[in-house]
């Protein structure tokens, strides 16, 4: 059904966009429902003629010079206010203003003016340039060693960290090490995280806590015996269950923790009792008790009291983490850059971020994407979105804590779909990944939030522009100082071709692939096809070949015509060929993939499925210990090396 003219101008008001272009450039009208749905999502009624006129009334009559909820300037710049007010500094001091001054600190205050109070965000200026440089990109899961447990952990991720930085590397890119749901089950996708804010337990190096230590000989002989057989993939459920029943065996040797609930830091007190009711009720929070659905219930206070002992071991290893992985993050001291971490699209619709920030997400709304060449049938992610209102009215708060978070322990940060700064397909309750609408940030103000706690840190933000992004997105990008993404397969001319690398945009972080596409030995042997197929993915199997047969040939011809000769019958010399080609990029960063380069086959994500295919369980081919002295690994770290900078 068409969106008629008011429900339009109604929907645009609240950032809720009526059409959009496809990836193939088509202009795609969004059905009326759909858009009702997603406006209800926003408390915006407009289901009858009266409530659309209503709530119309509401947009039409509202003051024009009343200031939004957040006021973003940039540091150096002024703003005009409708009346004389005062300004409350981060550090308390405040100044009594008639505009807002050019000369205000960057960071985060609040405005009064008048009847209102709202935040006032100073942007600082451009960030710095990351020096030319490059490196490796990795799954720490997928990683294996002969100290670790089933899975890469955060003493491997350290010892990559040493090893590739020996190598003459500048830095490291690692999937999101954010904190999953861990009972009964662990949630795979290192996307779908429980909390954004806090690191994963499962990464913890049982062997490293100091419990470990102080323990008797016999309980760490219990502990050690507890170690599960490595298998032909990742079984997060079962490395989880043995890491669990150890740090249980330990927690009464532990003398660094907290002795009582409320001498926690109250993030962590409040992510550490959801991880302690899920461990009684479950991890999707739908399920719980009345009372407890929400961190300020009725029945939390008294929970967390009977649950103070959980309270206490959860939180111990969510700070056991954080330790481990500052260590590991030690061990890239000097890297031109070193760790960059990866920021997830969103959290789980009953993780602890979704129990504590309820406030601040659209509850019943699904993330995702509309359809395109790679997923015919769209995306939906699962991960309820940001309410735009609600991050104004607080600030950007949520997003300033979960930034900082990442941050902590990185020297970077890689957003992914970063396209979500400006807009997100957000999918209504009970509709298909096709049957959604964008909604639209303030990206001025997420950028800035970005930038200052970037800045504050010392860091470089990466934000992966890739698929269906608008040309503000990179562009925004740019102005920041932030870098986007170049990746082999997709980086065209206006024409069409394939653009060789060393015509790239340099403000970008370039590699062959990346963990949603297919491995460069997957992309040769056609597995992205066979996967997708398989899968139930592809609408058109038959012309998926042809697509690939050709997107194959056509990556062949640029390696000719870049001066590479190389067997098309040999795959490990043609995957060599592409990462010497990918040398000659212009980017700032560019990074190599283990998985293309060991000649694994299967990428570590099929997007658009669940158990169809064994996401973000494939380990590398080879073990830790053997990685960084493979011929094949060597080879591409001489190439990259030797690259111009």
């Amino acid at each position: 059904m068409p969106v008629e003219p008011e429900l339009a101008e109604l929907a645009t008001a609240h950032g809720v966009a009526v059409r959009y272009r496809d990836a193939d450039e088509r202009e795609v009208e969004v059905d009326r429902c759909v858009v009702l749905d997603v406006l209800t999502a926003l408390d915006v009624d407009a289901t009858t003629p009266d409530a659309l006129a209503s709530a119309l009334d509401a947009v039409r009559s509202a003051d024009p010079d009343a200031l939004p909820a957040t006021v973003v300037v940039d540091r150096g710049s002024g703003r005009a206010l409708p009346s004389a007010g005062i300004v409350t500094l981060e550090d308390g001091t405040e100044r009594s203003v008639s505009s807002v001054p050019s000369d205000l600190p960057v960071g985060y205050h609040r405005l009064t003016c008048g009847e209102q109070d709202v935040a006032l965000i100073v942007a600082p200026p451009r960030l710095e340039a990351p020096p030319p440089t490059w490196g490796w990109m990795v799954q720490l899961y997928a990683v294996r060693s002969e100290q670790s447990w089933g899975c890469g952990d955060y003493a491997d991720l350290g010892s990559l960290l040493s090893g590739t930085s020996a190598q003459g590397a500048g830095a490291l890119l690692v999937n999101p090490l954010h904190a999953l749901a861990l009972s009964p089950e662990v949630e795979a996708s290192p996307y779908s995280p429980s909390s954004r804010r806090f690191l994963h337990p499962l990464y913890v190096r049982v062997a490293d806590v100091p419990a470990y230590a102080a323990a008797p000989s016999p309980v760490r002989d219990d502990v050690d015996a507890l170690r599960p057989p490595p298998g032909d993939l990742v079984d997060h459920d079962a490395v989880w269950a043995a890491k669990r029943a150890a740090l249980e065996m330990l927690w009464p040797f532990s003398s660094d923790g907290v002795s009582a609930v409320d001498a926690l830091e109250p993030e962590l007190r409040d992510v550490a009792t959801w991880y302690a009711l899920a461990e009684r009720h479950g991890s999707d929070v739908h399920g719980w008790p009345t009372g407890l659905r929400f961190l300020g219930d009725s029945g939390v206070v008294g929970a967390r009291r009977e649950l103070a002992d959980r309270v206490l071991f959860w939180a111990w290893c969510l700070q056991l983490a954080d330790e481990q992985l500052a260590a590991a993050h030690a061990a890239g001291a000097g890297m031109a850059v070193g760790l960059i971490a990866d920021l997830a699209v969103g959290c789980s619709a009953g993780g602890a971020d979704a129990w504590t920030l309820a406030d601040a997400l659209a509850p019943g709304v699904s993330v995702g994407a509309p359809p395109d060449d790679f997923n015919q049938q769209g995306q939906d992610w699962a991960l309820p979105p940001w309410r735009p209102d609600a991050l104004a009215r607080s600030g950007y708060a949520p997003l300033r804590s979960m930034i900082r978070g990442v941050l902590r322990h990185a020297d970077g940060l890689r957003v992914d779909h970063v396209a979500g700064l400006w807009r997100l397909w957000w999918i209504p309750p009970g509709r298909g990944a096709r049957e959604g609408a964008y909604v639209h940030y303030d990206a001025r103000a997420m950028l800035a939030v970005a930038a200052i706690e970037a800045s504050r840190a010392g860091a470089v933000v990466v934000g992966e522009d890739l698929g269906t992004v608008e040309p503000e997105v990179t562009e925004g990008l740019a102005e920041h100082g932030m870098l986007g993404c170049a990746v082999l397969w997709f980086q065209r001319s206006s024409s069409g071709d394939l653009l060789p690398p060393r015509e790239w945009h340099p403000e970008t972080l370039a590699s062959v692939s990346t963990h949603d596409l297919p491995t460069a030995a997957g992309f040769l042997a056609d597995e992205h096809v066979r996967a997708r197929a398989e899968a139930g993915l592809l609408d058109d199997v038959d012309a998926a070949r042809v697509a690939a047969s050709r997107d194959r040939d056509e990556l062949l011809g640029l390696l000719a015509s870049e001066g590479f000769d190389v067997d098309a019958s040999d795959p490990e010399a043609v995957i060599l060929a592409m990462h010497q080609l990918l040398a000659t990029a212009r980017s700032r960063i560019v990074l190599a993939a283990f998985t293309d380069v060991l000649g694994d086959v299967r990428q570590p994500n099929l997007p658009g499925t669940v158990d169809a295919y064994p996401n973000w369980r494939i380990p590398l081919s080879r073990p830790l210990d053997a990685l960084l002295t493979d011929p094949r690994v060597l080879a591409v770290a001489e190439s990259l090396r030797a690259r111009p900078m």
